[in-house]
């Protein structure tokens, strides 16, 4: 395979992101597979037309059905709405397409399996989009772990906090309807530091949580794109179905014990995305508004000279650096999705399943559901139930 010819349905947030990595890929690492840009899928025909000139789409289509079944097509690129993913997903393992599908992989645990056993049975690609996973920060953190420098892991802290929907005349989007969605902060934020946890540390052996809707109606928007909405604040209101912000406490497979809180409701924070692990020999500490940096302490370190000390992981040491601008130029957000796609080109290329893949997707909605089930029963909850 010389090309990778992508049909990408979705062409907001996610669409723009995917669409600059695949642009870019190829300047950035030339001995990648290239990605080709066919077809962008959209159901507002003059929109998706207009996403496709500005973007660098070849051409649009609004019926993913009839994407699906090109023969020009080899992989399906899912960023549409959550609900949506199951019923794409099938229909492209079952055209034989390999699969890109953005987190949170479906509504439930039921069908995210649906979804990993279809891909299996049809023996194609599968990849999850947990794009935080390939910060050159958090691949040193993960090095660290894996290496023993930091020993043996006792504690694993995460938080993503947001404050986008504060406003209680934020207009209703979809992602606080919790059949489009699945869930609010829990399936969105909560997701990633999951996916992070089992990254790092390993899987997660039980939980228990709490969550509220501090929100519980807002206006019906107007219009809705990526994390923006405009609404008028007398419009009617509908009722929010998800969680606003949800917290559990977890214990490791291995020992380890977890902490996460995941909410839309901190002020002040815009997009707060980090973790610290703590280990018999060391700690590190990482926030995504600063993802360049690390933050790491090793108790073997001389007595006069111990703390935590910030390493810029921009130096060629570190994952994907070479590809980039020379030490201590910083890289962004769009950059994770670029080594997102770089992996999932490597491994097609080498015939191998992505990493994360559809397992790392319903590993982690597994969690996301015991958490829920807790909340419910208000009871710890072992993963083995679910």
């Amino acid at each position: 395979m010389k090309q990778l010819r992508i049909g990408m349905i979705g062409y907001k947030f996610m669409g723009k992101a995917h669409s600059n990595a695949y642009r870019s890929l190829p300047m950035f690492f030339p001995k990648s597979l290239k990605p080709e840009m066919s077809v962008l899928c959209g159901r507002n025909g003059e929109a998706v037309r207009e996403a496709a000139r500005v973007m660098g789409w070849a051409e649009s289509e609004t019926d993913w059905r009839r994407l699906v079944e090109r023969e020009d097509i080899d992989l399906i690129d899912i960023n549409a709405p959550s609900n949506a993913h199951k019923e794409i997903a099938l229909a492209a393992a079952k055209a034989g397409k390999h699969i890109f599908c953005e987190k949170p992989l479906a509504l439930t645990l039921e069908d995210s399996r649906e979804m990993l056993q279809a891909a299996e049975t049809a023996g194609v690609a599968h990849m999850v989009g947990f794009n935080y996973r390939f910060s050159p920060a958090v691949r040193l953190a993960k090095k660290l772990v894996d290496s023993g420098r930091l020993g043996q892991i006792y504690h694993f802290r995460a938080w993503f906090l947001q404050d986008w929907i504060l406003d209680p005349e934020f207009p209703l989007v979809w992602r606080l309807q919790k059949e489009i969605a699945g869930s609010g902060s829990h399936g969105d934020l909560g997701a990633h530091l999951i996916d992070l946890a089992h990254y790092l540390v390993g899987g997660i052996k039980e939980v228990i949580g709490m969550s509220e809707t501090f929100i519980k109606e807002r206006p019906l928007a107007a219009e809705m794109t990526g994390l923006s909405a405009t609404g008028d604040k007398n419009a009617p209101k509908g009722q929010v179905t998800v969680d606003d912000a949800t917290l559990f406490l977890a214990r490791f497979d291995n020992g380890a014990l977890g902490s996460f809180e995941a909410t839309r409701f901190a002020a002040g924070h815009r997009s707060t995305n980090s973790f610290e692990i703590n280990g018999s020999l060391g700690s590190v500490k990482f926030d995504f508004e600063r993802m360049n940096e690390l933050e790491v302490y090793l108790t073997r370190d001389d007595e006069d000279v111990q703390g935590f000390r910030r390493v810029l992981a921009t130096d060629p040491a570190h994952d994907y650096a070479e590809a980039w601008w020379p030490p201590g130029h910083t890289i962004g957000f769009e950059h994770t999705f670029i080594h997102e796609m770089l992996e999932l080109s490597q491994a097609l290329e080498e015939g191998r399943q992505p990493q994360p893949n559809f397992r790392d997707g319903v590993n982690c909605q597994a969690v996301l559901e015991a958490v829920e089930r807790s909340v419910a029963e208000r009871r710890w909850v072992t993963i083995s139930e679910m």
